[in-house]
């Protein structure tokens, strides 16, 4: 039978992780990923950010290694990659109150507004388009909106992922809710794939220190422009 710590060596523990934490903090090697979405309803446009955080776990080979973290409510797996962590998470709330998942896991792994970069969808961007973005308004986005009011700021990087807008009167909300076609499906996988890439590019440019650009679009290879502008 186990016998509980003493509690002098609790505390000690207790600091040493402390201290462990703050030289994560300060060196800046920490940064959290969040995909916004509807949990279970994978395969929707409105959870493209879900798909793009799915598709860089694959990539970092911890696909298998998601975890329940019921600290934050949300779905966590954790690597590194050079020297930096990266938190990748997934909400398990619906996607307008995303952003409590998203504050939670701030204060639990102990990150500052800025080492979070949100990925989520965009009505203004066809599929295939993908801007990177620090701060500024939610611009209508339920999830965006959710994270800024329970982080307090909006000083988060984002991933904008296009998906279009629907053709004449269609409904918004049942647009974005609804699955995508098959013809969005054939250019699906290398739009996640270049998401991923892109992504993980700048965690890495921005973990050596270099400027992170505000608003700028990103152009998949293949197409004219440059997909590491940013």
């Amino acid at each position: 039978m186990l016998r509980p710590l003493p509690r002098r060596l609790g505390r000690l523990l207790i600091r040493t992780m402390s201290q462990r934490e703050a030289e994560l903090r300060a060196d800046g090697k920490r940064v959290l990923v969040a995909g916004l979405g509807n949990y279970g309803l994978r395969g929707t446009r409105h959870n493209v950010g879900m798909a793009v955080l799915n598709q860089l776990a694959q990539k970092l080979n911890v696909a298998d290694q998601w975890k329940a973290d019921r600290r934050c409510c949300a779905d966590v797996t954790i690597t590194n990659v050079e020297e930096t962590e990266l938190v990748l998470m997934k909400p398990r709330r619906l996607m307008n109150i995303n952003g409590l998942s998203v504050a939670s896991a701030a204060e639990t792994y102990n990150l500052g507004v800025e080492d979070i970069y949100l990925v989520h969808d965009d009505l203004d961007k066809p599929l295939g388009k993908m801007a990177i973005k620090l701060g500024g308004s939610a611009r209508g986005h339920n999830g965006v909106r959710s994270c800024i009011s329970s982080l307090h700021s909006d000083c988060m990087v984002r991933l904008r992922v296009g998906i279009g807008r629907p053709v004449g009167e269609a409904m918004v909300d049942r647009y974005v809710l609804g699955r995508f076609n098959s013809a969005e499906h054939e250019v699906l996988p290398r739009v996640l794939e270049q998401a991923a890439e892109l992504l993980l590019e700048h965690i890495l440019q921005r973990s050596c220190g270099k400027a992170v650009h505000r608003g700028q679009d990103c152009t998949p290879a293949g197409d004219k422009g440059d997909r590491t502008a940013c």
